[in-house]
């Protein structure tokens, strides 16, 4: 009799570690899920930018240096969002990916800064649409960005809860990163003046 009562407690723990074990796979593939995600609209976004190079070439001819950060911005952000497309959950890799893009908004920034300047710039059709492409293709990362970093703290916590942390701790599950673009414009409040 005691023998049966502890085989079925022992099936009830193997059982349970291969329920943990599970969920956090589960989860931990939401995580690389919602990433692609991402990735689909960084691809988007890294395609659109040669274009707006090319579309801003001519009439910002002296504005070499410019053109070259952006380019060189967007090459570094490929890497590091081929880096972090291999194993989204490497915090190392987010922590790359989101410099990368903080640098890349940065020349982005510059770039259209400068294009302000030039008004047969401004009234372009083909720069226009591509700055409606690129708006638009910044409000789907920002959306994906948003479903990948709720994924990341659904996973986090089941690797940081108890029981669920112990089965995490034994089997190499180890904590994700978030996805967090600095804009360093977008957290600054307006300054305002009545004078």
């Amino acid at each position: 009799m005691e023998f049966i009562v502890l085989l079925v407690v022992l099936a009830l723990i193997v059982f349970w570690v291969i329920q943990m074990y599970n969920r956090l796979v589960n989860l931990r593939n939401r995580v690389r899920n919602a990433f692609s995600q991402i990735d689909v609209q960084l691809t988007r976004r890294y395609d659109l930018i040669p274009n707006l190079v090319e579309a801003v070439k001519g009439y910002m001819a002296h504005e070499r240096n410019t053109l070259e950060a952006v380019i060189q911005a967007r090459n570094s952000a490929v890497s590091a969002q081929q880096k972090a497309a291999a194993d989204p959950t490497d915090p190392g890799a987010i922590k790359a990916l989101a410099a990368a893009e903080t640098t890349l908004g940065g020349t982005l920034g510059r770039l259209f800064a400068l294009a302000e300047s030039y008004p047969d710039l401004k009234a372009n059709e083909n720069m226009m649409q591509l700055q409606e492409e690129l708006a638009s293709t910044e409000n789907k990362v920002a959306f994906a960005r948003q479903a990948f970093n709720d994924s990341v703290l659904s996973y986090n916590n089941a690797c940081e809860n108890f029981p669920s942390n112990m089965i995490a701790g034994m089997f190499g599950f180890n904590q994700a990163e978030f996805l967090e673009i600095k804009e360093p414009e977008k957290r600054e409040a307006p300054k305002v003046s009545f004078t």
